[in-house]
C-alpha cells in the first residue's frame, strides 16, 4: 500500500504522458488522519470523472454520532456531503480538455436523502466524490494533477474538525422530528401535515429555493393539530384527514402550490427550506394524465371497460395511451404499488376520467368510461384518500369529506359551506353502482424486460429528470416526482437488479421492495457516488413505463 506524500511526486511525473497512465493510481494511498483511494479511474478527459474515495478512521465517527434513529444517520451522510460540496468550491480553478479538474459532489435539493457517496461503517467514515483528472488533449497534465490534488487533501485533513457541529445537529434532529411525525400521522386519522409558518412557494420553476416575501403558511382553525416531536417539543400546523381532500380557490391563488409541497413532503428536507414541516403520507404519490404513454397488462376494467368491437381491457396494454386511459392506468398502478394516498389535480388530470356531468350522461348512453367521481367511496372501503385539486368540477362537492378553499395563499375550511352549495344547487347527477369492482390485479414482470444491453455492451444513463436511457429505450420519467438526478441514476443501477432478480412468478410490488430492501447501503454501488434513494413507489412507477416491459397476470 503506497504513502499519501507519494501521491504528489507520482502525479507529477506522469507529465506529458498518454491519459492511460492515470490507470496506475487505482487503489489506496494512506495517509495521516485518512486514506484516499482511487476507486474507478476514467479512460479518457471526455469520460465519466473518475472516482475517488476518502477514507476517515473510527475516532472520526465519534463526532458524528449526534443521532437516536436511522433517518438520523442519514441526515448526517447528507449534511457531509453538503458540506463537502461547499468546501470544495473553494478550491483554485484548473484547467484542460474535458472535466480537467473538476470536483463533483452531487447534493441537487434540499431533500435529505440516503446518498452512495457517504456511508458511516462501524469502523470507518467513507465519502466519494468524482474528479476529473487534468489533460490537453489526451495527454496527461502531471503538475495540474499534482497541485489539484495538494488543494483536494488540504480540504479534506481539515474537514471534520472544522464541520459546523450546531448546523449538523439541527439537521438531525430536523430529520427525526420529521419522521416521528410522518410515523404519527396514520394513527391519528392524517394523510398530511403542514406547519405554520411554512414557506410554499419556490422561486421559480425551476429553482427549489424559497420565495422571498411569500405569505406564510396559516393552518385553518378547525384543522389545526399540534404533534409533540422528539427534539423541537410542540409543533403546530394543518392536519389533512384521510378520506376525499378537495383544495379548491381561484386562479394563482396557491392551489397547486400547496399540492405540489405535499408531493415534496413525503422527504424531509433540511432547515430553512421553508418546507422542513410540510410531512405527507409515507406513501403518498401523485397521478396524472401522460397522453403517449406505453400501458402493459393492466387491468383496467375499474374505470375502461366494455370497448368496441368487444376489445378486453382485463390484461390492457397499448403502445399510445390517451390521457385517460393513462390516468386510469396511473391509478391503479399506483395501488398496485401500495400507494396509500393518491395526490391529482384537474390541471393535469383527463377530465372525462374525473367526472361525467348529469348532461352528459343523459346524452350518452352507452359510456366506456366509470369516473374516478363514481369510485370514491371504493377508494375509501380501500383505505386509500384522496387529494384532489379542483377548480372547475362542482361535483366533487357531494363526496368531499374535507373541502379547502385558497384566498390569496390562506386556506380556511369550506367544507360545511361546500356540503350547503351542493344541497343548494344540486347537479341532477345519477351516482351509479360501477359494473366491475375496484380490484387490482398483481403483474410480474419477466426478466428480460430489463435487459440493458444494446448489442454487447450494456448502456445505462440518465439524462437529466425526465429520461433514462437504458439499453435500447429511453424512458420517459416527466410524470415521476424526482427531485435529483441522482434518483435517475438510481433507477437505472435497481432496473439492473431486477434484471438479475426478476423470475416471471414475483409480484412487481413484492419485486421492488426486495431489491430496495435487499441493499443494505447505496455505498454498494460504489462506482456511482451520485446515487440518490428512490422508494418501491417511484421505481415501480419507472419499471411501468418501460416500452420493453413484458408482465404476466399472477395471483398473491
Amino acid at each position: 500500500m503506497r504513502r499519501l506524500e507519494e501521491l504528489f511526486p507520482f502525479l507529477a511525473s506522469l507529465e506529458g504522458r498518454p491519459y492511460p497512465f492515470y490507470k496506475d493510481l487505482k487503489g489506496t494511498w494512506r495517509g495521516e488522519g485518512f486514506d484516499l483511494r482511487f476507486v474507478h479511474v476514467q479512460g479518457d478527459p471526455f469520460a465519466t470523472p473518475s472516482v475517488v474515495e476518502v477514507r476517515y478512521p473510527a475516532r472520526a465517527l465519534e463526532k458524528l454520532r449526534v443521532y437516536r434513529h436511522p433517518t438520523g444517520k442519514v441526515a448526517v451522510g447528507d449534511f457531509l456531503l453538503r458540506a463537502l460540496k461547499a468546501r470544495f468550491r473553494h478550491l483554485p480553478f484548473f484547467g484542460g480538455s474535458g472535466h480537467s479538474g473538476r470536483v463533483f459532489v452531487e447534493v441537487e435539493s434540499p431533500k435529505v436523502l440516503r446518498r452512495a457517496g457517504a456511508h458511516l461503517g462501524q469502523e470507518a467514515l467513507y465519502l466519494r466524490f468524482r474528479v476529473g483528472l487534468p489533460a490537453s488533449g489526451r495527454r496527461i497534465l502531471g503538475k495540474e494533477a499534482e497541485r489539484l490534488f495538494r488543494a483536494l487533501v488540504e480540504h479534506l485533513r481539515g474537514f471534520l474538525w472544522e464541520l459546523d457541529g450546531r448546523a449538523l445537529v439541527s439537521q438531525v434532529q430536523q430529520v427525526e422530528d420529521f419522521a416521528y411525525l410522518q410515523e404519527s400521522l396514520p394513527q391519528r386519522g392524517l394523510v398530511a401535515f403542514v406547519g405554520d409558518g411554512a414557506i410554499l412557494p419556490r422561486e421559480s420553476g425551476v429553482s427549489q429555493k424559497p420565495l422571498r416575501g411569500a405569505v406564510p403558511f396559516q393552518s385553518p382553525p378547525s384543522l389545526r393539530v399540534s404533534f409533540r416531536v422528539p427534539h423541537k417539543g410542540e409543533v403546530v400546523g394543518m392536519g389533512l384527514p384521510q378520506g376525499l381532500t378537495l383544495i379548491t380557490g381561484g386562479g394563482f391563488h396557491g392551489k397547486t402550490t400547496l399540492l405540489e409541497a405535499l408531493v415534496h413532503g413525503v422527504y424531509p428536507h433540511i432547515p430553512g427550506d421553508g418546507r422542513e414541516w410540510v410531512v405527507a403520507h409515507a406513501l403518498a404519490q401523485r397521478v396524472q394524465s401522460e397522453d403517449g404513454r406505453s400501458v402493459k397488462g393492466v387491468d383496467l376494467r375499474p374505470f375502461v371497460h366494455d370497448l368496441p368491437l368487444g376489445q378486453n381491457t382485463s390484461f390492457f396494454s397499448t403502445e399510445d395511451a390517451s390521457g385517460s386511459t393513462s390516468l386510469a392506468a396511473a391509478i391503479l398502478e399506483a395501488l398496485e404499488l401500495g400507494a396509500r394516498v393518491l395526490l391529482l389535480d384537474e390541471d393535469t388530470s383527463a377530465t372525462n376520467l374525473l367526472v361525467r356531468d348529469a348532461r352528459m350522461q343523459a346524452l350518452v348512453q352507452r359510456e366506456t368510461l366509470t369516473p374516478l367521481l363514481d369510485r370514491v367511496q371504493d377508494f375509501k372501503a380501500r383505505g386509500v384518500s384522496l387529494i384532489l385539486v379542483v377548480g372547475g368540477v362542482g361535483d366533487y362537492l357531494d363526496l368531499a369529506d374535507t373541502v379547502l378553499l385558497l384566498e390569496e395563499y390562506r386556506p380556511r375550511e369550506a367544507t360545511l359551506e361546500a356540503k350547503a352549495i351542493a344541497q343548494a344547487h344540486p347537479t341532477g347527477r345519477a351516482f351509479g353502482e360501477p359494473r366491475y369492482p375496484l380490484a387490482v390485479a398483481s403483474r410480474a414482470p419477466l426478466p428480460e424486460s430489463f435487459d440493458p444491453r444494446r448489442g454487447r455492451k450494456a448502456r445505462v444513463k440518465g439524462r437529466g429528470l425526465r429520461e433514462l436511457v437504458y439499453g435500447e429505450e429511453v424512458v420517459d420519467l416527466s410524470a415521476l416526482d424526482l427531485f435529483e438526478n441522482a434518483q435517475v441514476r438510481a433507477l437505472g443501477a435497481w432496473f439492473q437488479r431486477l434484471w438479475r432478480q426478476a423470475d416471471g412468478k414475483t409480484p412487481l410490488r413484492k419485486l421492488v421492495e426486495a431489491v430496495l430492501g435487499g441493499v443494505e447501503d447505496l455505498f454498494s454501488l460504489e462506482e456511482a457516488p451520485e446515487v440518490a434513494e428512490v422508494r418501491p413507489l417511484e421505481l415501480g412507477a419507472a419499471v411501468n413505463r418501460l416500452r420493453g416491459l413484458e408482465v404476466r397476470r399472477v395471483e398473491e
